[in-house]
């Protein structure tokens, strides 16, 4: 882990991509391009995590 902040990138339950930034901004700029590339896909999951605080920021699609 190289970062703070974590985007997971999960379909149909298996991570298929995951990246680490130390800069929150930059973590979800990266959550909203991988929400444009990958959100189509059925039982896509996009998640930004506080690594820090264990804290899952933002989500897609939104929880129930």
């Amino acid at each position: 882990m190289t970062g703070r902040y974590r985007v997971t990138v999960a379909i149909g339950g298996r991570t298929v991509l995951r990246g680490w930034w130390g800069s929150e901004a930059t973590a979800r700029r990266k959550w909203t391009r991988w929400v444009g590339e990958h959100g189509d896909q059925p039982g896509a999951r996009i998640t930004l995590t506080d690594e820090e605080t264990g804290a899952t920021l933002t989500e897609w699609p939104d929880a129930p």
